[in-house]
């Protein structure tokens, strides 16, 4: 499992969220956490920069929201983010600066690293999206599994208990996700890794791979 810890899926220099980011080894450990860091650190933004538009909803003044989106709290909107038409937060959600969360995009319980691209008909829950990393447009995370047991995430013969009924996925930086994609519960993907269009991803997928099918990934050249 070396190779899906924080240090390396994610630069910590592109996220508001680094402080929380090193606290645990693995990433999904942190998102029981969200919630309450988003509390602490809402009130700790430059009062400059940020305004608190509703209770525990803290956007930056440069970020671009329409009026159609929907934005419940706890919720930070940094800097020049873009939140399109008909977007639905559903809270515990930190969105990056310069991210996108574009057209019927459902957040829940996510951080979304600087530059992250979730424009298109997207819903990304209990999940962690480093920088850079986007999802064409349908891309799913699953967060749920279908026998609703625990998320127990799978590298081979490594198995790591989560502990977690609700688990998306965790994307390194600057991961490509096709379009009309399913990350199934407990997906971690590398950085620097894509992801076939309609696939049907689950279980860890090796930094700077091709993900073709279910057990067809190769190695970029």
């Amino acid at each position: 499992m070396e190779q899906f810890k924080i240090s390396n899926l994610y630069n910590l220099e592109e996220t508001i969220a680094s402080e929380l980011m090193m606290q645990a080894e693995y990433p999904w450990e942190l998102l029981p956490r969200i919630s309450a860091f988003i509390l602490e650190l809402g009130d700790k933004l430059p009062k400059d920069k940020f305004t608190e538009v509703k209770e525990h909803v803290w956007v930056a003044n440069s970020a671009v929201v329409a009026p159609s989106a929907y934005i419940n709290g706890p919720a930070i909107i940094d800097e020049e983010a873009e939140i399109r038409h008909c977007a639905f937060i559903r809270g515990n959600a930190i969105v990056g600066k310069g991210a996108v969360v574009g057209n019927s995009t459902e957040l829940k319980n996510v951080i979304l690293f600087n530059k992250v691209q979730v424009p298109h008909y997207n819903y990304v829950g209990d999940s962690i999206l480093g920088f850079k990393a986007h999802m064409g447009a349908g891309s799913i995370t699953s967060n749920v599994k279908s026998d609703k047991t625990l998320v127990v995430v799978k590298n081979g013969e490594e198995k790591a208990e989560t502990g977690l009924k609700k688990f998306g996925a965790m994307l390194g930086d600057n991961v490509e996700v096709g379009c009309n994609s399913v990350l199934n519960p407990g997906t971690v993907i590398g950085r620097n890794s894509n992801v076939y269009p309609t696939s049907m991803v689950r279980g860890c997928i090796p930094e700077g791979s091709i993900y073709k099918n279910q057990g067809e990934i190769a190695a970029k050249q």
